[in-house]
């Protein structure tokens, strides 16, 4: 696959309520990840941890860029053996564990056109684009209220306040019989900047904001900072964690290597001398 110039950057919180922080994120270019536990503490964050060890191991082996959708499932499909097998195994000594996690993945994959960006979820945790300085939500929230709104039932203002906005209708862990995650693939020109955040976020500020803050920040770093710090102090009923990631144009150096590229760009931000 033909290199991509990406920048990037994250920022996890556990919030003001939380007694654990069960989100967890993998920033591994070009494959990144956000993971949104549900269980609590040795539930949520277990499930969560699992998807981001899977993704690992995803990103050391490679892939092929032109069967991402089949890694992606083949990967969310470990996790699922994963997380019920840690379930199975808490119920045998006698410890009521459910454990169950939301997944966003964005990875590059190549057609006969170029690279592209491969975008999957699984729940409420949401993927935004910016183009053109214009936000879009690319993602579809997998719960009770997005089936409302859809239905014509509800406003996405009520659905802030529906009792039920937390009752997500596809997620790991589950009791499901097969996986069902949404699939967009998109030119890397109509994404030119990409947000991954869990709904400690987006439950707390409204896109707006999101929008507001991924405009002012050119550094991906800030704005995923930004993000988090504005649902904390909107709030921080919930861990709140965000992956940003600029596309900067293709490599044309065919000795490029991606180690290389995240040593230049951490000089020019700063981090290395």
């Amino acid at each position: 696959m033909k290199a991509v110039d990406l920048h990037h950057g994250s920022s996890s919180e556990i919030g003001h309520v939380r007694k654990v922080n069960e989100d967890a994120f993998l920033v591994a270019p070009p494959l990144f990840v956000v993971a949104d536990g549900m269980g609590g503490h040795s539930g949520g964050d277990v499930a969560s941890r699992i998807v981001v060890e899977e993704f690992a191991r995803l990103s050391e082996e490679g892939y092929d860029p032109r069967g991402g959708a089949e890694a992606v499932v083949a990967t969310l499909t470990r996790c699922q053996v994963r997380i019920r097998d840690y379930t199975s195994a808490q119920a045998g000594t006698g410890h009521r564990i459910h454990a169950g996690t939301t997944v966003v993945v964005a990875l590059l994959v190549e057609d006969e056109n170029g690279p592209k960006w491969l975008l999957a979820n699984l729940g409420d945790s949401r993927i935004y684009r910016l183009v053109d300085n214009e936000l879009d939500q690319v993602s579809v929230d997998h719960s009770v209220v997005q089936e409302l709104i859809d239905a014509g039932e509800i406003t996405p203002e009520q659905a802030a306040e529906h009792p039920e906005r937390h009752v997500i209708t596809r997620a790991l862990g589950a009791a499901l019989d097969s996986l069902e995650p949404d699939f967009f693939l998109l030119p890397l020109a109509a994404a030119e900047r990409i947000l991954l955040c869990s709904d400690g976020v987006t439950g707390m500020i409204s896109d707006a904001t999101v929008a507001r803050i991924l405009k002012q920040n050119d550094d991906p770093r800030d704005a995923a900072d930004g993000l988090v710090q504005a649902a904390l102090m909107a709030g921080g009923r919930d861990n709140a964690t965000a992956v940003v990631v600029d596309v900067v144009g293709l490599v044309t150096d065919e000795s490029f290597d991606f180690v290389r590229q995240r040593e230049s760009l951490e000089t020019k931000l700063g981090a290395l001398p």
